[in-house]
């Protein structure tokens, strides 16, 4: 499967919330950045090996709303997006193999574990708030 370009327009069609795709790997990038071009081609490679996986690309100079949406301050700047739930967000190109490692310990992930860890975040949130 080949990357889809992603945009405040189409965005809750390719990144739905936990009951929608299971899991989205985002590259925020701009054309002027070196690293987000040599990165290109290895998260490109990475998106035909693994076709059970949307791989996304966010043109930060176009989608500024977006990049400021996902509080992205350095590029190329790698995100996961699990069942609806930000699960890593990390700047800087990657290596091959560690884009593989990256996505091996996603897959990895007790979902039912993370999103109770979610739920329980929001309840101290929402006490902590109340208080």
């Amino acid at each position: 499967m080949s990357t889809v370009e992603l945009t405040t327009d189409n965005f809750d069609e390719i990144v739905p919330g936990p009951e929608g795709r299971d899991f989205v790997l985002i590259d925020f990038w701009a054309a002027w950045c070196g690293p987000c071009r040599m990165f290109g081609p290895i998260f490109e490679k990475a998106s035909e090996r693994h076709e059970d996986i949307v791989f996304a690309k966010v043109d930060t100079e176009a989608q500024q709303e977006l990049a400021a949406a996902f509080d992205i301050s350095s590029i190329p700047t790698l995100a996961i997006i699990r069942e609806g739930v930000l699960v890593f967000a990390q700047p800087g190109a990657l290596p091959e193999p560690s884009l593989e490692n990256l996505i091996a310990q996603a897959r990895k992930l007790d979902m039912a574990e993370v999103h109770a860890g979610v739920a329980k975040a929001r309840a101290e949130a929402e006490a902590k708030a109340q208080a």
